[in-house]
C-alpha cells in the first residue's frame, strides 16, 4: 500500500513540473511583430499635425484606420496644440518616457528634432516620418520616411505651367508654412524646371499658411498691385488654389481662362473645380499609406532592413475630363 501511494506521489510530481515548463515556454518569447504572447498589443506614438485642411485629415484618419486594436496595435493619436512645435516636442518625449513600441512623426518644421530622436534611439525605440521630412537629415536617427516625392510632383507642375506658357508668362506662388519641409521640397522641384525655362518669370510669393481664406486674402492685393498682369498661379497646396479661384473672379477675371492655376494634393474639392474649369491642374500628393507604414513597422519591430525613403506613389490630372474620371472613387 505505501509502494502505491509513493508511486501515486511521484507521478503527480512530475506532471506539475512538465505543466510549469510549458507554461514557461508559453509566456515567453512572444512575436513582436504580432504584439507579443497573448493578447499583449503593439503601442504606436503618433506624434501627429492635427486639423490643417483635407489632405491632413485624410492622411491621420488613415493612419488610425489602419494602426487599429483588431490589428494588433493601440495607436496613442497626439496632434499639436495650433500647430505648434513644442506641444509635438513634449508629446514626443512622453511617449519615450512612457516606452512605447514605435513612434509615428509627422512633423509641424523640419529643424529642432536632433534631440528628440538621439533620445528615441538611446532608448531602442524607432521612429517611421510621416510625410514631412527633418532638417538637416539625419537618416541615421529614423527609419524611414513614407511620402510622395514633393520635389518630382512639384516639377510636374512646373513642367505642365511650361507647356501653358508659350513665348512668356508671369507667375505668382502660394506657399505653405515657413520652415516645413514639404513647402521646401516643392520649391525646390518648381525652381528647377522654371530656372531653365525663362520664360516662366516670377512675380513673387508669398505664404498663405495652407489657408483658403488667407491664398484669398494673398491673391486680392497681388491682382491689385499687379493690374491683373498674371497668368499662372502656383499653389502648393488644394485649399490655397481654392482661394486664389475665389480672388480671380472677384477681381472680375475668369479663373482657367485669364489666369489658370495649379495645385497639389487631390482632393475631392479640388478634383471638383478641375472638372467645373476652374482650377487648371491638380497633382495628387496620396495621404492614403497607412497599410505602407504597417508593413514598415512590423519589419522595423522584426529588425529587418527598410530604405530610409519610401515613395508614395501619386498621379497628375490636367483636364476637367480626368478630374470628372477620377472623382466617383476619390476617398478624401
Amino acid at each position: 500500500m505505501k509502494k502505491t501511494c509513493l508511486a501515486i506521489a511521484a507521478l503527480a510530481l512530475a506532471v506539475s513540473l512538465t505543466a510549469c515548463g510549458e507554461d514557461q515556454g508559453t509566456s515567453s518569447g512572444g512575436d513582436p511583430t504580432t504584439g507579443g504572447g497573448g493578447d499583449e498589443l503593439i503601442t504606436v506614438g503618433f506624434v501627429a499635425v492635427g486639423p490643417e485642411g483635407a489632405w491632413r485629415q485624410a492622411n491621420e484618419q488613415n493612419m488610425q484606420d489602419t494602426f487599429t486594436k483588431e490589428a494588433g496595435f493601440d495607436l496613442k493619436y497626439a496632434p499639436a496644440t495650433n500647430l505648434d512645435q513644442k506641444s509635438q516636442i513634449d508629446a514626443f518625449t512622453s511617449f519615450v518616457d512612457e516606452g512605447v513600441d514605435v513612434i509615428l512623426l509627422s512633423a509641424t518644421e523640419g529643424s529642432g528634432w536632433e534631440a528628440s530622436l538621439e533620445r528615441a534611439q538611446e532608448a531602442e525605440i524607432p521612429v517611421i516620418l510621416i510625410d514631412r521630412g527633418i532638417e538637416p537629415d539625419r537618416t541615421d536617427l529614423y527609419v524611414t520616411r513614407i511620402a510622395p516625392d514633393n520635389v518630382v510632383v512639384a516639377k510636374g507642375v512646373a513642367e505642365w505651367a511650361v507647356s501653358q506658357c508659350g513665348d512668356s508668362c508671369n507667375y505668382f506662388t502660394l506657399e505653405g508654412p515657413a520652415g516645413v519641409s514639404v513647402v521646401n521640397e516643392r520649391n525646390t522641384g518648381w525652381d528647377e524646371v522654371a530656372s531653365a525655362n525663362p520664360q516662366l518669370k516670377k512675380v513673387g510669393a508669398q505664404t498663405a499658411n495652407w489657408s483658403t481664406d488667407e491664398a484669398k486674402s494673398v491673391f486680392e492685393t497681388v491682382l491689385k498691385s499687379n493690374s491683373n498682369n498674371i497668368q499662372i498661379v502656383f499653389a502648393q497646396n488644394d485649399e490655397m488654389g481654392l482661394g486664389a479661384v475665389q480672388a480671380v473672379e472677384e477681381a472680375g477675371l475668369t479663373p482657367g481662362v485669364d489666369v489658370k492655376i495649379a495645385t497639389i494634393d487631390g482632393t475631392e474639392n479640388a478634383l471638383k473645380a478641375l472638372a467645373d474649369g476652374k482650377l487648371s491642374f491638380v497633382a495628387e500628393y496620396n495621404p492614403l499609406f497607412g497599410e505602407t507604414a504597417l508593413d514598415v513597422v512590423r519589419k522595423a519591430l522584426a529588425g529587418e532592413a527598410v530604405e530610409s525613403y519610401i515613395i508614395v506613389p501619386s498621379t497628375t490630372f490636367d483636364s476637367p475630363e480626368a478630374a470628372a474620371a477620377a472623382l466617383p472613387e476619390r476617398k478624401y
